[in-house]
């Protein structure tokens, strides 16, 4: 009598200190994983149940046709930076050749400039010579051979000077013509800049073309163990399709929907003793570590509106989270658990 006194006495106390829930999972977040790009499956290494590493191949499509888009892409821009080489070439050569020319006509000019400056002295100087002899002739001091040779030097200077300035002129040309030279620089290296556009656009679309590569290549995000697969090898997909699913098995944890008119004493950090009905006998150890911010009726696929106006009250449930701490035995997605909040 006293054993059962005592026994319902414990089994009250419980009731207001802990909080009992049976419908209760053990979840995991599932990875849906996609195909970024259509082509053929020739390869799935990992199959259902098989664990695989961050990192490691899970499903491979064909990609012969996208790595010779590649190749293709990098011979163009191979093509273009030899050409672009090609020019700059063309424009070192060209630049020396303008320089030496315009190096080069420019003394030509000057040459003559300073002939020419010689020669006018020497005409204004025989031209005082001829004016002095003609004064002498007059006062029959000087000869007429006096006069004519006087009238000669002053002549033939004048045509020199003429001879000269023609020859000036034609260097001034062959100047400009030289200059003109640095006219075909600018044309140069306009092709190259619009060459080196070339070589961007190109390096864009491969490295574009690159992603597609290695979207057919398709990795594991995270450590996991292969759920699900949807395809086999040999079969076409498309951009999007689903291919397989995965969980991270050390990131397994328990969410119990608590009733609403108790999560009110739940608390982030209490203890909960958690029963796995695949592990009778075992008993796994967490903590609450989230409090859901809405029910689970805010989620469900059909809503339960009232638009006739007779209502019936029906107790809400709060998911709650439970992280396990070092489990016995590998909890897997899916699985029924009961649990035990202590709320003291």
């Amino acid at each position: 009598m006293l054993l059962g006194v005592a026994y319902g006495a414990y089994e009250t106390y419980l009731r207001f200190t802990h909080i009992y829930e049976y419908d209760a999972r053990a979840t995991a977040d599932i990875v849906t994983v996609s195909s970024r790009a259509d082509g053929w499956v020739v390869d799935m290494p990992a199959l259902e149940g098989a664990h695989v590493g961050q990192g490691d191949v899970v499903v491979k499509i064909d990609d012969r046709a996208s790595r010779l888009k590649v190749d293709a892409l990098k011979a163009q821009i191979e093509g273009i930076r030899t050409e672009r080489s090609r020019l700059k070439a063309e424009r070192i050569y060209t630049r020396e050749q303008v320089e030496t020319a315009v190096k080069t006509r420019t003394s030509g000019v000057a040459v003559r400039e300073k002939a020419r400056e010689a020669l006018q002295s020497d005409l204004d100087f025989a031209k005082i010579e001829l004016d002095r002899t003609k004064k002498l002739y007059a006062t029959q001091v000087a000869n007429e051979r006096q006069l004519q040779t006087a009238q000669a030097a002053v002549n033939k200077l004048e045509f020199q000077i003429l001879q000269l300035e023609a020859e000036y002129q034609q260097a001034e040309g062959s100047l400009d013509e030289a200059k003109a030279g640095e006219q075909r620089l600018k044309v140069i290296d306009a092709q190259i800049e619009a060459l080196t556009h070339q070589v961007a656009n190109l390096a864009a679309q491969m490295h574009q073309q690159q992603v597609d590569v290695e979207d057919r290549t398709i990795k594991s995000p995270i450590p996991a163990v292969i759920d699900r697969t949807f395809v086999l090898p040999g079969e076409y997909v498309a951009a999007g399709q689903r291919i397989l699913m995965l969980h991270n098995p050390a990131e397994v944890w328990v969410e119990a929907n608590i009733k609403e008119t108790q999560v009110g004493s739940v608390k982030l950090g209490q203890p909960v003793h958690v029963s796995v009905d695949a592990y009778p006998g075992l008993a796994f150890e967490g903590k609450v570590t989230r409090i859901g911010s809405a029910t689970t009726a805010r989620f469900a696929l059909l809503p339960t509106p009232n638009p006739s106006g007779n209502f019936t009250k029906i107790t809400q449930r709060v998911p709650v989270k439970i992280d396990i701490a070092n489990p016995p035995k590998p909890l897997t997605p899916g699985m029924m658990v009961e649990v035990e909040i202590d709320v003291r």
